[in-house]
């Protein structure tokens, strides 16, 4: 089964905010990724909504919802008080738990699992109970140990930090060992029954090698990579490229 390709409007969101206007349009280029075979759509609300507003939660739901019913949304944040209201309210097939930092840029990095243990374990039980499958960002280094402990405090997925691997764009002989340190995390993750997705970084030039490497990859979450193409090639060719990319045929 190739991977599933989620795509991340938060970039989208990041230009229309650039001028306070209703343009370009969440809802309308997650319509297009969705009509050009995306199986689902991610976003991650910041406190400060720099990027995706927390008004743009019920227009994707209600999007998929009413005209994508086989599709899935994806929310990522860190597991504050107020993001599991928004999650509440949204109510997303799927949620992406990062440690981030509010004020980071972007995820750079996955859990420290032994550290956050019982933090994780109270927090996922609680998304659980309001229906999200529950996906946790970690480090593709290859720790089975991290793994083991993902799947003991109750995670049905982890999401695997490809920015390492992404950041082999301008040296490719860089990323074989990471290609092969990413391959071992999700072979140990598969061997304790937990899913795997990958995100960060991901074009359609690096995601065939990762595809290859993880041949039970279920979904790939992209944004920046993805939205700099459709400047090029417009968003429904751009999400056919990715999909072919994924091993899909579209």
């Amino acid at each position: 089964m190739p991977a599933k390709l989620s795509v991340n409007l938060n970039a989208i969101a990041m230009l229309r905010n650039r001028r306070d206007l209703p343009w370009p349009s969440v809802e309308g280029l997650g319509r297009i990724a969705l009509l050009a075979g995306a199986s689902g759509l991610t976003v991650h609300p910041r406190p400060d909504q720099r990027h995706i507003r927390f008004t743009d939660l019920p227009v994707i739901r209600a999007l998929i919802d009413d005209e994508f019913p086989n599709a899935e949304f994806n929310i990522e944040g860190y597991p504050t008080e107020a993001f599991f209201e928004l999650c509440a309210g949204a109510e997303p097939e799927q949620v992406t738990l990062v440690p981030d930092d509010p004020s980071q840029a972007t995820s750079d990095h996955g859990w420290d699992f032994p550290k956050h243990r019982d933090f994780l374990a109270d927090i996922v039980a609680k998304y659980k109970k309001i229906g999200c499958r529950v996906s946790l960002f970690a480090d593709g280094d290859g720790d089975a140990e991290a793994m083991a402990i993902a799947k003991a405090v109750g995670a049905d997925r982890i999401e695997l930090y490809t920015g390492p691997y992404g950041g082999c764009f301008d040296a490719p002989e860089r990323a074989a060992p990471i290609l092969e340190a990413l391959s071992r995390t999700a072979g140990a993750a598969h061997s304790l029954g937990l899913a795997v997705n990958a995100g960060h970084d991901l074009t359609v030039a690096n995601l065939p090698a990762l595809v290859r490497s993880i041949p039970k990859l279920a979904e790939v979450s992209i944004g920046h990579g993805l939205t700099a193409d459709a400047l090029e090639y417009g968003m429904a060719e751009t999400v056919r490229r990715f999909c072919r990319a994924c091993g899909q045929s579209v």
